[in-house]
């Protein structure tokens, strides 16, 4: 197999109020996927189910994330979500929970071994 990645896109995204980790980074996700149109897997002559997609996460609370949410984002692919300690939890003043911000760094990775 060789794998190769091709492309990474960043993203950031917040909860206010909740302090939901999985919603910041569901946040942080849209924010990178969704200002891009990439055909990457046709480029190669692959299918979009082809694709190996790993998600890494920063965020405060690792253990806190639901990967498996931040997964069902992407329709296609093959979907990795790895939490790390990261982000960024900003305290309030009136002593409520402190908003949430999450990074995302999204690689996605194809076998070009027998690109056409």
């Amino acid at each position: 197999m060789a794998l190769k990645r091709l492309l990474t896109e960043f993203g950031m995204g917040s909860s206010l109020r909740r302090q939901d980790y999985t919603e910041a980074a569901s946040r942080a996700v849209r924010d990178a996927l969704w200002h891009n149109s990439i055909n990457l897997a046709e480029l190669y002559g692959k299918d979009k189910s082809d694709m190996q997609i790993t998600v890494e996460v920063g965020v405060q609370t690792p253990e806190a994330l639901d990967p498996a949410e931040i997964a069902k984002l992407f329709p296609y692919g093959q979907v990795q979500v790895i939490a790390r300690k990261g982000g960024l939890d900003v305290p309030r003043g009136d002593g409520g929970k402190p908003t949430v911000i999450a990074n995302v760094a999204i690689s996605v990775a194809l076998d070009l071994e027998d690109a056409t």
